[in-house]
């Protein structure tokens, strides 16, 4: 599983042309999702992105968390996450997730953060989706499991 997280001031989603899903202060997540990810590695990627302090304090130091400041995720399902550029100059996307388990997974994170208590919005699985966002930094950052999880 993959996350790119960024730390916005706002961000929104647009399915024909239609906000679906927005934010203020907080983070926006793309979600890449490979077959061999599960429910245990999602919890794990949850945990750790909840927990993430990089939001500034007083002193300009990233020691806050998204909780800390009382932010919302913005989550959106992206499965080029797990592009290939290996060989040519067209990507392989074999390494995503079948769509069906890759949508059970992204539903089960956005439900998990919300059971913590943060607000979450999300994309549209699957759909043509326009995100847009303001980003605060710009501060991204690059989550994979094959790192966080052992």
């Amino acid at each position: 599983m993959r996350f790119v997280i960024q730390r916005v001031c706002e961000a929104s989603v647009s399915v024909d042309g239609q906000v679906i899903g927005q934010i203020g202060h907080g983070l926006l997540v793309f979600v890449g999702v490979a077959d061999s990810d599960d429910r245990k590695i999602a919890d794990k990627m949850v945990d750790k992105l909840t927990k993430l302090r990089i939001f500034d304090d007083a002193d300009g130091k990233t020691n806050l968390s998204i909780a800390d400041v009382g932010g919302a995720f913005l989550m959106i399902s992206q499965f080029t996450l797990y592009a290939d550029c290996r060989k040519g100059n067209r990507p392989s996307f074999t390494l995503a997730g079948r769509p069906e388990w890759a949508n059970e997974l992204y539903e089960y994170v956005i439900s998990e953060i919300g059971k913590r208590g943060f607000p979450v919005e999300h994309g549209s699985f699957g759909a043509e989706m326009k995100v847009s966002l303001l980003n605060d930094g710009p501060f991204t950052i690059l989550l994979d499991s094959d790192e966080i999880v052992k």
